[in-house]
């Protein structure tokens, strides 16, 4: 029987407290060693909280624990050094999206986990939502045909209400975050619709823009039109001025039916046949931020058993590369007020 994965999490602001540290805690084969944040006061509560080490410095923990994993729930900037700072160490990474600011940070990331046979797996939650995966195995039977078009959309009021800083948040600082809304959420429903779609996005025209939070120097509402290697074309909007509700909904119109997911508030997939036919499914609630809705993100779980079993994430270091290339080049379709190609610089 194998021994606890001894486990670290660096960075204990939101998504530390609401997902990496609770799922770990509640996993049977996970014991949390260490906790680390550059707020004191902070990092000494969550240690309190599951009886663990504190420091205030990564690498003070990555050279003085003993531990097979971590978490990098850090401002984007950090994502890279932080993660190859680990990997270094001997330590498989979970490492907080989007991945990387640069395609050079990610493939650095990548080559670390290569160089030292660790994992390295990207937080992109959507592929295990249930209605995700029901989606993709409708996709895969052939019952719906080829799809044709698509529109997704994640939105919300903005993370500041759930951010550990607040309105101060790094979320709002281009020197930390390098990208706003796109980043936090547009990546997300990019890799959902890279694992839908089963193929990459050639080509991206995007407006991304600041119009909702007069603080920010970080985009806070983006449209852009998505075109794959076979021809699917559709948009992705990604916002953080869906003041009153939050949007997270996928729609995809296919030659045999159109799939709804998480467009109903309580069938989290319908399918609308062309015939007439309509099935709707109830298969739990997506993970989102509101309060009462902390059901298990799989991320932490998938992350566990890929380093138990020896075996590559769903979200590797690659996985997570490609979809930052797509939120990439939708930066550059809006500096060059061009459409763009998906993976070149």
């Amino acid at each position: 029987m194998m021994s606890k994965l001894r486990v670290g999490v660096i960075g204990c602001g939101s998504i530390a407290k609401h997902r990496h540290l609770i799922e770990y805690n509640d996993h049977p084969d996970v014991e949390i060693v260490a906790v680390c944040d550059i707020v004191e006061e902070r990092v000494q509560e969550v240690a309190g909280i599951y009886g663990t080490k504190s420091y205030t410095s990564y690498e003070e923990l990555l050279a003085t624990e003993n531990i097979d994993a971590v978490s990098v729930c850090l401002p984007n900037y950090l994502h890279a050094p932080v993660s190859i700072s680990a990997l270094n160490a001997g330590c498989h990474v979970l490492c907080e999206k989007p991945m990387a600011t640069s395609i050079e940070e990610a493939e650095a990331m990548i080559e670390a986990a290569e160089t030292n046979t660790r994992k390295l797996m990207i937080g992109h939650n959507q592929r295990f939502v249930p209605s995700h995966k029901k989606a993709k195995a409708l996709i895969q039977s052939g019952e719906i045909g080829k799809i044709y078009s698509f529109r997704t959309t994640f939105g919300h009021g903005g993370p500041e209400a759930w951010s550990a800083d607040g309105e101060k948040s790094w979320f709002f600082k281009k020197e930390e975050a390098f990208i706003g809304a796109m980043g936090d959420l547009g990546v997300h429903k990019a890799d959902l619709l890279r694992y839908l779609l089963g193929e990459e996005f050639v080509e991206i025209a995007s407006f991304v823009e600041t119009s909702a939070k007069e603080k920010s120097t970080v985009d806070d509402n983006s449209v852009s039109i998505l075109k794959t290697e076979s021809g699917v074309i559709g948009t992705l909007a990604a916002s953080w001025a869906y003041t009153a509700a939050e949007d997270n909904s996928t729609i995809l119109f296919a030659e045999h039916a159109i799939l709804r997911l998480e467009d109903d508030p309580v069938h989290s997939l319908v399918v609308q046949y062309k015939n007439g036919e309509v099935v709707k499914y109830e298969l739990g609630k997506i993970q989102s931020n509101d309060e009462g809705n902390q059901t298990s993100s799989h991320v932490i779980e998938h992350f566990v058993e890929s380093i138990k079993s020896d075996k590559e994430p769903l979200i590797n270091g690659y996985e997570g590369m490609k979809s930052l290339e797509v939120i990439l080049a939708a930066l550059r379709s809006q500096e060059t007020k061009t459409i763009t190609q998906i993976g070149q610089s």
